[in-house]
């Protein structure tokens, strides 16, 4: 691939070729070609999976590292999230870099795997930015729902942390002419929903979700009382102490529930996300450097999740929004489309950051 190919046609060309978590080798390839042609110091393929990990070393022999991170992966139904335009992004930040002299070395990551929750984990657990000396992490979003390009900060949370539970209730079968004889775990599940249920908190920073998904008990077998359930939740909190308070609220629930009715309890996770936590001095540079743009900061926390928090685990940085549209659709909307005017403004920000951020 040419390193001068229209970045434009480069993400419309991700988004009809849509590579969902854990297979977005075509993004991958693409990359890693476009990549090559702007000679980084050093270039990672297959980081953590399909994630591509890219280093350009400054001239200062006394430079800092940072990291910008763009995530590559789409959902079942396509890129209607706007990783397309996120990797489309970093690409155009990527020929920014490769023509600069730098202040920082530079480590741009490709990250896979983001919809699920396991990408960032695995590019933390690569190594490679305690290789580089990593000292600070930033990335973007794309906001429907603000004018195109609006810069969007959050002192603190900027998106929420989110787990699915499992909780599976096993009691005994017994026929339907005798259920007395058996243990059916449906009156513990029909408890634990309705306890569940008040355990939300709808606004402000003690917000706390608990939203039942699904539920079953039993088979369709009208001879046989059911001796099996399940029912699944996501819980979703504004900051990680919050999930760590609500994930216990939730277990007590579900083991009284099942100690009561004399059942077995056993429980799983899934996809579980951090709160984006973001370093709030970060934030507040972050705010200077962008004086010259459209900036504000948001009223709340967003409610989705994204596993940036991961990296902001470990190190410094900060997570923000870039207005895609007063009246795009809503992320995850069949009807999404990242728009390609907001390309160059996210490069922008990037490019600033790099060329004023204080460590």
């Amino acid at each position: 691939m040419n390193a001068k190919k229209d970045i434009v046609d480069i993400r419309r060309e991700l988004h009809n070729n849509p590579g969902v978590s854990g297979d977005e080798s075509y993004a991958h390839n693409l990359i890693v070609e476009f990549i090559k042609g702007l000679n980084p110091t050093e270039l990672n393929s297959n980081v953590g999976g399909y994630g591509v990990v890219a280093y350009w070393k400054s001239s200062n022999a006394d430079a800092t590292t940072i990291a910008f991170r763009a995530d590559t992966d789409a959902l079942p139904i396509g890129h209607r999230c706007g990783h397309d335009g996120h990797t489309a992004i970093m690409l155009r930040f990527a020929e920014i870099v490769s023509a600069s002299k730098l202040k920082h070395n530079i480590v741009l990551i490709f990250q896979p795997e983001e919809e699920t929750g396991k990408g960032a984990k695995k590019i933390v657990d690569s190594g490679l930015l305690d290789k580089y000396g990593v000292q600070a992490v930033f990335g973007l979003h794309n906001l429907p729902g603000f004018a195109e390009g609006k810069v969007v900060l959050n002192r603190n949370t900027f998106a929420a942390a989110s787990c699915g539970v499992i909780y599976t209730l096993t009691g005994r079968q017994t026929h339907a002419s005798t259920p007395e004889m058996g243990l059916n775990p449906g009156l513990a599940i029909a408890e634990m929903i309705e306890r569940f249920d008040k355990l939300n908190v709808y606004s402000g920073r003690n917000l706390r979700l608990s939203t039942l998904i699904c539920c079953r008990v039993g088979d369709e077998a009208f001879g046989t009382s059911a001796g099996k359930g399940e029912v699944m939740f996501t819980l979703r909190t504004l900051t990680n102490d919050g999930m760590s308070d609500l994930m216990k609220s939730a277990d007590a629930i579900a083991s009284e529930a099942a100690q009561r009715h004399g059942l077995k309890l056993e429980k799983q996770l899934r996809e579980p996300f951090k709160a984006t936590e973001n370093t709030p001095e970060m934030v507040e540079q972050l705010h200077d450097i962008f004086s010259n743009l459209n900036v504000m900061y948001a009223e709340s926390p967003f409610r989705w999740s994204e596993d940036f928090a991961e990296y902001l685990q470990k190190y410094r940085g900060a997570f923000f929004g870039l207005g895609s549209g007063e009246n795009q659709p809503e992320l995850h909307h069949p009807s999404y489309n990242f728009p390609d005017g907001i390309i160059d403004a996210g490069a922008k920000c990037f490019e600033l950051i790099m060329n004023n951020i204080e460590l």
